[in-house]
């Protein structure tokens, strides 16, 4: 008999212990409620990573509730503030699909937009990627031309664009010194249609990419 008590305590030890151990990776089957709070609570812990797979477990099981829309923009704020910036796009991108309409799609685009303009504070973003990004803030003063964030807009396509103008005098020094006569020649004409070319600039003394786009974010 004792030995069969003894053999029962063990064995709810193990039981209890199991619980108690059960990793928020294993959760599944909670409302929408529940599963919202749990990812506020992974936000708080600064587990993103954690985040994101309750997020997929949230939005597989509460396919069109309310609550995702307040979620997408918590999670892809957070991942801006963390400077992943693709997986922030991605949350944008998921808002538009499941909730984007004629009322708030010109707010997510910015947001989209933003994104794309912090991550330039990050080291090796090409002249390709702000380029893609100048024609993205062009259409979006086309399609939204009577929106609060015109101006917002605006202040970055000036910053992109003077970006590119120290970028392109870069390549053009370069191909200077390399005596690469021809491809100097469409850089220098770049240069010279430029209208930052007569503005009295003074040299970052921070990389180019990074000067630009810390001062005065938006």
């Amino acid at each position: 008999m004792k030995k069969i008590l003894i053999f029962s305590l063990v064995v709810l030890g193990l039981l209890l212990g199991a619980c108690g151990t059960k990793k928020t990776t294993d959760l599944y089957n909670l409302s929408s409620i529940e599963w919202y709070q749990q990812i506020i609570k992974d936000l708080q812990e600064k587990n993103l990573e954690l985040a994101d797979q309750h997020y997929t477990s949230m939005a597989a099981e509460h396919i069109a509730d309310p609550l995702l829309e307040q979620t997408l923009l918590i999670l892809a704020q957070a991942h801006i503030d963390e400077e992943q910036y693709e997986l922030a796009n991605f949350y944008l991108d998921e808002y538009l699909n499941k909730f984007g309409d004629s009322q708030n799609v010109a707010y997510i685009r910015y947001l989209k937009i933003k994104a794309k303009f912090d991550s330039f504070a990050v080291p090796n973003r090409n002249q390709a990627l702000m380029l893609k990004t100048v024609n993205e803030i062009q259409e979006y003063n086309k399609n939204y031309p009577n929106v609060q964030y015109n101006d917002l807009i605006n202040t970055m396509l000036t910053k992109f664009n003077l970006a590119i103008f120290y970028l392109d005098s870069n390549i053009a020094e370069l191909y200077k010194k390399l005596d690469r006569e021809e491809s100097y020649k469409i850089y220098k004409e770049k240069l010279d249609n430029s209208d930052f070319k007569n503005l009295d600039m003074i040299k970052p003394e921070l990389p180019w990419y990074r000067r630009i786009f810390e001062e005065g974010k938006l």
